[in-house]
């Protein structure tokens, strides 16, 4: 057979099988086909003593390509492949370099030895599409290198640097000229009775401890589940029948509801990351950055800046604001020393990245300047004024703001086009999605710089539009509504944070009030001039939340949320003045009156283009809210649970309730009469913004 996908080499005894699939030699069918008649033809000639795949560009092998996952497979199946190379008598070595991820790992894993570049990466990531690896990974892996660390390796999708995969024992040597080794190392093979074998699966005691803990943080999603009884399989099945075993759980999860909503979101995520059609721009370079605010939040942004290896200034005008900012910083670098995930050299290299100002002029070598002070809009005017006389000109300045006007801000400067919401969510260190709010007149450059700047970060971005909220929080502003209306009518705290929990999120709305504090929503509720009455009237009994030890909870501990009979004392006051008559509630009631206004908004908020995307708004919700990624994101879930049944039950708790903002949004109407979902409003091009 004559292919240029895969082509056969000889270097002496050495067969040398080069994939060339541009752009990522995906594991298509037509590069299977090739790849099995070059291993064919290596096993069948006797001059042949040793194998080597290697590939042509900018890696080994990518994977199987995502969108292909929906189609039945043809052509020869990567794990009928993999075991033939697995089974092979001749050595087969893989010479890895660059993202070598998913299939691609597996293929490599199914070779007898592995040698890897410096700038090779090694995973599993078929968790983030709601799969486990299906061609032999879970129980190749976990011979490899161990039951547990297989376990943690692959329900983390984390990506193995070169030193990592050499320490773990992944691979067996790392070398600048791949090729050239993986062929010296087959030679070695070859004149050896035995190949290595590996570290072997360990105790199941240990494994089964492991699978216990990663299984209480699942909260619904099957794959993990799935992922722990394929590994399982290792400790007791050969080869053959646990590859069976896992290509029918494999086969079972990609046709399933959580597969195909979590390779949505895979896509959403990219699309999340682009300019929208029609607006070009060029990112500005970013060498260093200013943070001026040294609490909660501007302290976490300046650790992200700092994590990035990016110098950033921070600046705060308060002497003792800015020590405490700094310990508090220092105190978190020293919980990841003592985690494991950096070591105290890399805590300093961290801090040293951090200069700490308390005058503003400490800005001027900036390149992007993000405020991080009180939610004040005058201070914040004059901030931005103050920056735009003192920056160069082509510094972009940002706000953090979680809801002040973007263009109110943009137009105390003379630089409006370079104005841009930044909006972090807490703790900015650790939540990784990053609202991009474009003003009136951001321009291109400064999105793109934007969007430059949360790749640098590691966050995953989404432009939205300036209105009070913006869409995260404009939508959640209606959960909480309504959760706070469950409540006047007859439901307790822990009845509607339990529908929520069992929904797969990890908190309930009022554990997460209480855990932000009640003082903070309220500050928000006063500037944007509404009331929440059992919540004032919590806040004015000094019920602050976990940090005053009671709030709709109380907190004996300090974190377990104890359900307290003051606070249906407060509930049934404020029901009993409001004249609101209380009854009970299913929890599927709950789930529907918390989530379908959410889908209200979200449908309001495409219609006024201030998100160009419906999946933009599933992106929003499961990496900044908690929203279950198997679920798919809060839209995409609207689609699956029918937009006629929502129309439907809104008009339902409209008329029950009096609220006129719980009656379906014009767009949301429009849809369910048409039969239309959100994701054909999408694939038709007329949310795109």
């Amino acid at each position: 057979m004559n292919s240029t996908t895969v082509t056969l080499t000889r270097d002496g005894e050495v067969a040398v099988l080069v994939i060339d699939n541009p752009p990522v030699n995906a594991l298509s069918e037509h590069m299977r086909v090739a790849l099995k008649d070059c291993l064919d033809r290596a096993d069948s000639d006797d001059t042949i003593r040793a194998v080597v795949l290697a590939g042509e560009g900018r890696t080994l092998c990518a994977g199987a390509d995502i969108r292909q996952f929906g189609a039945p497979p043809k052509g020869p199946l990567s794990p009928d492949i993999f075991m033939q190379i697995a089974a092979m008598k001749k050595p087969v070595v893989a010479a890895i370099h660059g993202p070598t991820l998913g299939g691609g790992f597996e293929m490599t894993l199914a070779c007898h030895a592995r040698v890897a570049s410096p700038d090779a990466e090694m995973g599993l990531p078929e968790l983030k599409l709601g799969l486990i690896p299906g061609a032999g990974g879970t129980y190749r892996l976990p011979r490899l290198i161990g039951a547990v660390p297989a376990l943690d390796l692959i329900a983390s999708s984390q990506r193995l640097s070169a030193a990592e995969a050499l320490e773990l024992g992944v691979i067996d040597a790392v070398a600048e000229d791949v090729r050239a080794k993986a062929v010296d190392l087959a030679r070695e093979l070859a004149d050896r009775e035995q190949a290595r074998s590996g570290a072997g699966l360990g105790a199941w005691a240990d494994f089964d401890a492991a699978a216990k803990k990663r299984l209480r943080r699942a909260r619904g999603a099957q794959a993990p589940r799935v992922l722990v009884k394929a590994i399982g399989n290792a400790f007791d099945m050969e080869d053959t029948e646990a590859q069976r075993a896992e290509q029918a759980m494999f086969q079972e999860l990609r046709t399933g509801p959580q597969s195909a909503a979590m390779r949505h979101l895979f896509f959403a995520e990219r699309a999340a990351g682009r300019l929208a059609d029609g607006l070009a721009g060029t990112a500005r370079p970013l060498r260093r950055a200013a943070v001026i605010g040294a609490g909660t939040m501007g302290g976490g942004i300046a650790m992200c800046f700092a994590d990035a290896g990016l110098p950033v200034t921070l600046i705060d005008a308060s002497a003792d604001g800015l020590e405490a900012g700094l310990a508090r910083i220092r105190k978190n670098y020293e919980i990841s020393v003592s985690r494991g995930r950096i070591d105290a050299a890399e805590l300093e290299q961290r801090m040293a990245l951090i200069t700490p100002a308390t005058a503003l002029s400490a800005a001027s070598g900036a390149d992007i300047a993000i405020e991080a002070v009180f939610e004040d809009m005058a201070l914040k005017r004059k901030l931005f004024a103050e920056l735009d006389q003192l920056l160069p000109h082509h510094t972009v300045l940002a706000t953090n703001t979680s809801s002040l006007d973007i263009d109110e801000m943009a137009a105390a400067t003379k630089r409006p086009s370079q104005v841009v919401g930044l909006h972090f969510f807490s703790p900015a260190n650790v939540m990784k999605l990053l609202e991009i709010v474009r003003g009136a007149e951001t321009d291109g450059d400064t999105l793109a710089t934007a969007l430059m700047l949360s790749k640098c970060l590691g966050k995953q971005p989404a432009i939205v539009g300036n209105c009070p909220g913006f869409v995260g929080n404009r939508i959640l502003r209606q959960r909480h509504h309504q959760a706070e209306l469950l409540l006047e009518q007859g439901a307790s705290p822990q009845d509607v944070d339990r529908a929520v929990t069992d929904f797969g999120m990890a908190m309930g709305p009022f554990q997460m009030n209480d855990l932000a504090g009640l003082d903070v929503s309220a500050l928000v509720r006063k500037s944007q001039g509404y009331q929440l009455p059992v919540a004032d009237a919590l806040c004015a009994m000094g019920r602050l939340g976990q940090k005053t030890g009671k709030g709709y909870y109380r907190y004996e501990d300090g974190r377990t949320p104890i359900p307290d009979p003051a606070v249906d004392a407060v509930i049934a006051n404020v029901a009993e003045r409001l004249g609101v008559r209380q009854r009970s509630f299913s929890q599927d009631e709950i789930r529907e009156r918390l989530f379908y206004p959410m889908v209200n908004e979200g449908a309001r908020i495409l219609e006024e283009g201030i998100a160009g995307r419906s999946s933009d708004i599933d992106v929003i919700y499961v990496h900044g809210y908690g929203f279950p990624a198997w679920r798919g994101g809060l839209m995409y879930w609207a689609d699956a649970e029918g937009l006629g049944r929502i129309v439907a039950a809104l008009k339902g708790f409209a008329d029950e309730t009096g609220e006129s903002r719980l009656e379906p949004a014009p767009l949301l109407r429009r849809l369910a009469e048409a039969g239309e979902s959100f994701a054909d409003l999408q694939s038709n091009g007329k949310t795109e913004g």
